[in-house]
């Protein structure tokens, strides 16, 4: 596959993300939400400081989405071992592991005010695991990326 056909796909599969963010964010979430107070009236007092929590949580995947697309274009050019993309990506493992601490910690708080089920903090702890194997993933690739780049600008220099 060629660097702009890559380029291409890599931005198509960005986009299609980002609108399956937003449809969850605004539609799905919100509609789950009066689903649950339907069914249950006295849960009602949860539904802002939930809808309030995912739409601060999708707010830094979206800055992912943006470094995402710096590395696509960087990708289009040739430039897929730049120190320009280690560090976006290095960026977006931080962005990561940041996330969720804060999807963490605001469900911690939210348990200890009772707005929140103990299940639901068991289940945040895989989700918790999983960000932390993508950001140490994200951190591995930049580190390599930047190898990558090393040895591009002495293969270069060599010339």
């Amino acid at each position: 596959m060629r660097q702009k056909e890559l380029e291409k796909w890599l931005k198509i599969v960005i986009i299609a993300v980002a609108l399956c963010g937003l449809v969850v964010c605004a539609v799905a979430i919100p509609w789950i939400g009066h689903v649950l107070i339907a069914s249950d009236p006295q849960i009602s007092d949860m539904y802002i400081p939930w809808l309030v929590l995912f739409i601060i949580s999708a707010i830094p995947c979206y800055v992912i989405l943006y470094l995402g697309w710096r590395v696509a274009v960087n990708i289009g050019k040739d430039r897929s071992f730049s120190l320009e993309n280690a560090r976006h990506i290095k960026l977006a493992s931080k962005i990561i592991l940041f996330d969720a601490l804060y999807f963490f910690a605001v469900n911690v708080c939210m348990w200890r005010i009772y707005v929140n089920h103990p299940g639901v903090i068991l289940a945040l702890v895989f989700i918790v695991f999983a960000c932390v194997v993508a950001s140490v993933v994200a951190a591995v690739l930049s580190h390599l990326v930047v190898k990558a780049a090393d040895l591009q600008e002495q293969s270069d220099l060599t010339i």
